[in-house]
């Protein structure tokens, strides 16, 4: 047991080390391409300096497969330096039994990433993207999912119309059981319509089946007066790109709220096949980490007087950078319906997991 917690407090130990300096690069480079992204003059350094901290968080996550391979090659090629592993195996302890506390601490961060750095990383990459949008154009998000259905908003220094629809098409472009509701600027609603239907055109909504009630005169009496159109165009500013950015990336929705979040998207009559790739790919990351720490181990716990060391570190920072992308590869099939879900978040940690397990077998105990 004192050999296990040795081996799993080094790791540990390795793995935050590379962590923080990882960390600080990408805050470092996120610096100068926060300054390079906007006009001089537009935002301050601290402005900056701000930007790069809410999104540096984002950065490391997506390569927290990588920082724990280079962690444990860090491990082992140390243990393996220091005779180690030797005196390990001279104890009766196998090649295996020496990547139980290390193979057991990449799980257990795999499962800290997934629980709390996941929510953390969200809710920053939120801001981040709200800051930005407020530097570059003064405005916020366009839409939202709710359990009442979808909502949009639109607007410039004419007024501001907020759209709700029960469901809508894969893209959002056309809308179901709306309703538009018109502000004037300074006041508050100055018309309402409701349709069976408005599909999104160049410059305007196309609405179908609509009434229409003017809000803005308070003597008046809405409902008398209110008047029944066929097809009515209402200006927009909205476009099929603003509308589908408007969804957001899934990282920047805490895994706890996705499945909620996912609901909301059918219901409302989008497709959420990227969100359930993302959710069984966060679910699978503990594996993920297992994997690249024994494709690490694989090819490191020799020792160093058998020569070849560059050459084994080279050839497991290939191997696991070919699965990391693999990773990426099947999430992109995932996601484009080429294959199933749960084929494309599980195979590539279980794949790293048989291949680097068979490796070990050959090399240390075959």
């Amino acid at each position: 047991m004192t050999l296990h917690l040795y081996f799993a407090r080094k790791f540990a130990l390795t793995l935050l080390a590379v962590f923080a300096l990882f960390a600080a690069i990408l805050m470092l480079l996120d610096v100068v391409d926060q300054i390079r992204r906007f006009d001089i003059g537009t935002i301050t350094f601290g402005q900056a300096l701000g930007l790069a901290a809410l999104n540096t968080p984002a950065g490391v996550y997506r390569i927290l497969p990588l920082i724990v391979m280079l962690s444990g090659l860090a491990l082992y090629l140390g243990l393996a330096r220091s005779s180690e592993l030797v005196v390990s195996r001279a104890a009766g302890r196998s090649a295996l039994r020496s990547l139980v506390a290390p193979g057991v601490t990449a799980l257990l961060a795999g499962l800290f990433a997934v629980v709390v750095l996941n929510p953390m990383v969200a809710a920053t990459t939120r801001e981040h993207e709200d800051l930005s949008s407020r530097y570059s154009r003064g405005a916020g998000e366009v839409l939202s999912i709710s359990p009442e259905g979808l909502w949009l908003r639109q607007g410039d220094t004419d007024g501001q119309v907020v759209i709700r629809a029960a469901r809508a098409n894969l893209d959002g472009t056309t809308l179901f059981d709306v309703t538009f509701l018109g502000f004037g600027p300074g006041v508050g609603p100055i018309y309402r319509i409701e349709a069976a239907s408005a599909e999104l055109t160049d410059g305007a909504w196309l609405i179908s089946d609509a009434k229409r009630w003017d809000l803005g005169d308070p003597d008046a009496n809405p409902e008398r007066d209110a008047t029944l159109i066929d097809q009515l165009r209402l200006p927009s500013d909205l476009t099929r790109d603003r509308i589908r950015d408007g969804f957001g990336t899934p990282s920047a929705i805490a895994i706890w709220d996705l499945p909620a979040f996912i609901s909301g998207l059918e219901r409302a009559g989008f497709s959420a096949r990227q969100h359930r790739i993302w959710l069984h790919m966060e679910l699978a990351m503990p594996l993920f980490f297992v994997a690249m720490l024994l494709i690490a181990a694989g090819f490191t716990m020799r020792h160093t007087r058998s020569g070849q060391t560059g050459v084994m570190v080279l050839a497991a920072l290939g191997l696991g950078l070919a699965l990391y992308f693999l990773r990426n590869f099947a999430q992109v099939l995932g996601e484009n319906g080429d294959i199933p879900v749960l084929l494309a978040a599980w195979s590539p940690p279980l794949i790293g997991i048989m291949l680097s397990l068979g490796l070990l077998l050959h090399l240390e105990d075959g």
